[in-house]
Parts: C-alpha cells; sequence; structure tokens
C-alpha cells in the first residue's frame, strides 16, 4: 500500500521522514509513503473544479486537484498534515471534510491537525525534547500548556535558544524557519508516538492507522 504525505512545510516534511516508520509501526515494511511539502498551508479554493495558479504553491490551494488527480491514477490513501493555527481545530476538520466530499474521485485521505502549530508536538514528548536539547531551560517548558494556542514555536524557542523567539524574529523569516527545521531533525528521531501526550498528535496517529484499517 502506498500512502501520499502532505505536509504544509520543511520542517513538516523533515518531522515525518522520522516519524512515518514509528506511526506504521511493525508493519512499516508493508507500507510505502511519499512526503511531498508546500509552501504554507493557504486556504481551500472557493472553487475546487477551477485551474490552479502554477504559481501557488501552498498546501489547501493545490489539495483538491491533487485529490482528484491521486484517485483517477490509481492511488490508495493520503495523509494531509497542517497546522490549525488560530482556527478552531473541529470547525476546521469540518471545513475539509466538506471539501473532501465535494472530490468524488478523491482515495482515501484523513487529515492531520496539529493544534496551533506543530512544535506542540514537541512538547508532547518531553522525554525526546530534552534528551535532544539537555541545556533547555526546564521552567520555560514548564509553562507551556499542551495543545494551547498560545505562540507555541516561540514558546519552543525561548525554551531551547539564548534571547528566544525575539532572536529568532529580529533575524528574520528565514532563521525561524531554520529553528524549526532543526528542531524536527533534533527532536523526531528520539520521539516516542506511543507516549506523545500531545492530544492533536494522538488523533493524528489514530486517524492514520484508522486509513490502514480501511483498506
Amino acid at each position: 500500500m502506498h500512502i501520499e504525505v502532505l505536509v504544509e512545510d520543511q520542517s513538516g516534511a523533515a518531522l515525518m521522514k522520522h516519524l512515518m516508520p514509528k506511526l506504521l509501526g511493525e508493519k512499516a515494511s508493508e507500507y510505502e509513503w511519499r512526503i511531498h511539502d508546500f509552501k504554507g498551508v493557504g486556504r481551500i479554493p472557493k472553487n475546487l473544479t477551477a485551474k490552479s495558479d502554477a504559481r501557488v504553491r501552498t498546501l489547501l490551494d493545490k489539495l483538491p486537484r491533487m485529490l482528484e488527480g491521486y484517485g483517477k491514477s490509481g492511488y490508495e490513501a493520503v495523509l494531509v498534515l497542517v497546522d490549525t493555527d488560530k482556527q478552531d481545530a473541529n470547525a476546521f476538520r469540518q471545513e475539509l471534510h466538506k471539501m473532501l466530499k465535494q472530490c468524488p474521485n478523491a482515495p482515501k485521505t484523513v487529515f492531520g491537525l496539529a493544534t496551533e502549530e506543530i512544535e506542540a508536538w514537541y512538547f508532547g514528548d518531553k522525554t525526546a525534547l530534552l534528551e535532544a536539547y539537555p541545556n533547555a531551560d526546564k521552567n520555560a517548558i514548564k509553562k507551556y500548556k499542551q495543545d494551547a494556542v498560545c505562540g507555541t514555536w516561540e514558546m519552543l524557542a525561548d525554551a531551547l535558544i539564548k534571547g528566544g523567539a525575539a532572536v529568532l524574529k529580529k533575524q528574520g523569516f528565514q532563521k525561524a524557519g531554520e529553528f524549526k527545521y532543526e528542531c524536527a531533525n533534533s527532536i523526531g528521531p528520539l520521539m516516542d508516538v506511543t507516549r506523545n501526550k500531545s492530544p492533536s498528535f494522538c488523533i493524528t496517529r489514530q486517524c492514520l492507522l484508522d486509513l490502514l484499517t480501511s483498506h
């Protein structure tokens, strides 16, 4: 079985490269997957059948036509992973499923929603987080309330680097992206998917398992 994994940015793609074998568990060798990253999350287009602008590289803008294309090409399964940012997770999921119903040729598709930002999943496995960054500010980590909408990546940066998120923001958007990418490659290999305390991670994991058992 082949799974197409769509994520909104490079740091998310880097994390999923480490997590997919763990999420699939003992049967990982029975599956194949390919991970695609985009230039941000974007938004679901109002006209799902309209031809998409090739210059637009945001995930949701491309998603309806990609799902139609996957279905017509015989792909079996798709996992879409996005941040909720400031949106209500339940309302966002409903919007995504509404879009999916309007793509009749789409393969089996599930949506993984990281509450606010995917960095919430690192806080969900503090053992891996502290193993990757043993000099992290533990008091700063304790201030984080799991899956809160609170500026998640900024709180992670405040815990891990001198000067915190303020320093990265002064250096520009690219530096923040580099920090997120580094975290994915430092923490991701150490994460244990069975102990993660992030509700949004646990829901995403279950969605993927449900997708596999539906075939």
